[in-house]
């Protein structure tokens, strides 16, 4: 990046040289002549070409990453499955101990699970209350709309580049 800032230093400095030599000249001979003599928008092309590449791998390894969750996943059930059979068939064959080279297998029992008949008819000092979360779309909407907000406002927007590449 250090390359092109040095060259658009340079791209600056022959603009104005070519403005101040040339007082009459129209925008379109300008910038024809600034490209024939300074290498920034090649520059620029190369950085965007580079991007591209970037964004295309960003792409693919997002694709790689989900088909991974999906494997874990599947591995994930597959393993609690087994462990599952492997409860059901001890406890039904009244095993309580397997011993093993590498490990050893034993039944123990588990607590009670909290089973959830009806949420609503739970007395309320079982509650937690919550911290109120901000609703920032639908703030920006109504700065958007033009309605005054105390403690907020709308930022200055920025200046983006658009790459189409079909």
């Amino acid at each position: 990046m250090n390359h092109l800032s040095a060259e658009l230093a340079q791209y600056n400095y022959m603009r104005a040289q070519l403005e101040e030599m040339f007082p009459d000249v129209d925008e379109e001979t300008l910038l024809d002549t600034l490209e024939g003599v300074t290498d920034l928008k090649e520059m620029l092309s190369a950085v965007v070409r580079s991007q591209l590449d970037d964004q295309a791998l960003v792409s693919a390894l997002k694709i790689r990453v989900a088909d991974m969750r999906e494997r874990l996943d599947r591995l994930d059930t597959r393993a609690s499955k087994k462990r599952e059979l492997v409860t059901t068939v001890m406890e039904r064959a009244e095993i309580k101990k397997v011993t093993e080279p590498d490990f050893t297998l034993s039944l123990r029992r588990t607590p009670a699970p909290l089973v959830m008949i009806d949420e609503k008819a739970i007395p309320e000092w079982f509650w937690k209350p919550q911290d109120p979360k901000l609703d920032r779309a639908g703030l920006i909407l109504a700065l958007k709309g033009g309605q005054q907000i105390l403690g907020a406002s709308l930022g200055n927007g920025g200046i983006a580049i658009s790459v189409r590449t079909r």
